[in-house]
């Protein structure tokens, strides 16, 4: 009697270790987790991407704002925002605060998000994301931000900007995600909410002071500029891919049409400098790749090859007329484009994804205006709408409401001396 007593638990927990490992798939492991590696990757190639346009002074702070954007969103992120993006609903627009320090989320999987994975891999892979797109808006006050001030801003744009967009488009009970968008790695949640928040930011925080002297400013360094890109669009495969949660069908397919869709906005760009500008630049045709890879972010799980193509090749275009009409018919200094590269390739991709997305690459998706389904291209414009007026307003009211209690930006002597020595006390070049 006493050996049934003792057998009977063990054979019990031996079942129930069982059903646990049957749940979890060790390839979707080992490639989320290399696909969490790559988009890390991301966010130091944005940084040398970064440095490489903006002027030798400023080389060095433009990559340790970066790397330090990193570190605080990561502490961030697995103190609150994990929760307020993946928690449990709020009625549709925000987490509740169940996950707080990360309570609850370890080996097991999330069947609502990954069911192969465990779900503290699933948040190890959505932190990259959550780290990458604050780190983009940096791009529109290049030269001149004040260091302590970016920190205090990357925290509250991480908890009141990020985390509740994230939940409206990617949690399952999310408003939006509800009402029909999809976006499969981050058109929406990623670049356009980056995208028009640099171009508040651009607005509150103003022109560099040689701005006004209409000057202008050349990349310092070229091959930084390329060897950004070319780690970003590498980490990209993982951001694209990776976002399938799983080693299969769909995640080789978004890998191949990031690649196309890239290729062709590289090409697209370099075309129309050639026409307007009678060369073919470097730093064009590296900026274009980047807009194509931002452009097919939120399609790549949900359109074809040829799709990919055109919407390469269109974005390519659009951002590059937005860039060059930002920069000779407006006093805006949004120094590294980032509206033009991720606002309005954003913009574009998710609308793309209403007009491509085809049931046959993702039966979890939809169909979209040119495969029989006119109302999802409506549902992608309303997303777009929405997340691009919360975060051009809230990026404003959070830049105002800081502004009186600090100073944003640095002083005219710092900002003409450079942030590398005044910020930080160093030099890229001694």
């Amino acid at each position: 009697m006493k050996k049934i007593f003792v057998i009977l638990p063990v054979l019990f927990l031996l079942l129930v270790a069982g059903a646990y490992a049957a749940e979890l798939d060790t390839g979707d492991i080992a490639w989320v987790a290399s696909a969490a590696a790559l988009v890390m990757l991301m966010t130091p190639a944005l940084g040398f991407f970064y440095a490489g346009l903006v002027r030798q002074k400023n080389l060095v702070s433009t990559l340790v704002q970066c790397l330090a954007i990193f570190a605080v969103v990561s502490l961030v992120w697995a103190l609150w925002g994990y929760s307020l993006a993946f928690g449990p609903s709020v009625n549709g627009v925000v987490g509740d605060l169940s996950n707080v320090g990360l309570k609850g989320v370890g080996a097991e999987p999330n069947d609502g998000y990954a069911p192969t994975i465990p779900e503290s891999l699933f948040f190890f892979f959505q932190l990259k994301f959550a780290a990458i797109t604050p780190a983009l808006i940096i791009g529109a006050f290049a030269e001149r931000i004040n260091f302590k001030s970016l920190l205090i801003f990357i925290v509250l744009w991480a908890t009141l900007i990020y985390a509740p967009i994230a939940h409206w488009v990617w949690n399952p009970d999310g408003w939006l995600r509800g009402l029909g968008a999809i976006d499969f790695a981050g058109g929406t949640v990623v670049h356009i909410a980056a995208g028009l928040s640099a171009l508040a930011a651009a607005l509150v925080i103003g022109r560099r002071k040689d701005a006004k002297n209409g000057n202008e400013f050349k990349p310092n360094n070229v091959p930084f500029v390329i060897l950004g890109v070319a780690l970003l669009w590498f980490g990209w495969f993982g951001f694209n891919a990776g976002s399938a949660l799983a080693a299969n069908a769909l995640a080789v397919s978004a890998l191949v049409v990031t690649n196309t869709a890239a290729a062709a906005a590289a090409i697209s760009w370099m075309v129309v400098d050639w026409v307007r500008k009678g060369k073919p630049s470097a730093v064009g045709l590296s900026i274009g790749a980047v807009c194509g890879l931002v452009a097919i972010t939120p399609a790549s799980g949900y359109v074809g090859v040829f799709a990919s193509i055109v919407i390469g090749l269109v974005a390519g275009v659009i951002s590059n007329l937005v860039a060059n009409w930002r920069a000779s018919r407006t006093k805006l200094d949004d120094s590294l484009d980032v509206f033009a590269c991720h606002g309005v390739s954003g913009a574009w991709g998710a609308l793309a994804t209403g007009l491509f997305a085809t049931l046959t690459i993702n039966s979890a998706g939809a169909n979209g205006l040119f495969f029989g389904n006119p109302k999802q291209l409506l549902i992608q414009f309303i997303a777009a709408i929405v997340v691009a007026a919360y975060a051009f307003v809230g990026s404003w009211i959070l830049l105002k409401v800081m502004g009186k209690f600090t100073n944003i930006r640095v002083s005219p002597e710092e900002e003409k001396k450079g942030l590398d020595v005044t910020q930080h006390g160093e030099e890229a070049y001694g």
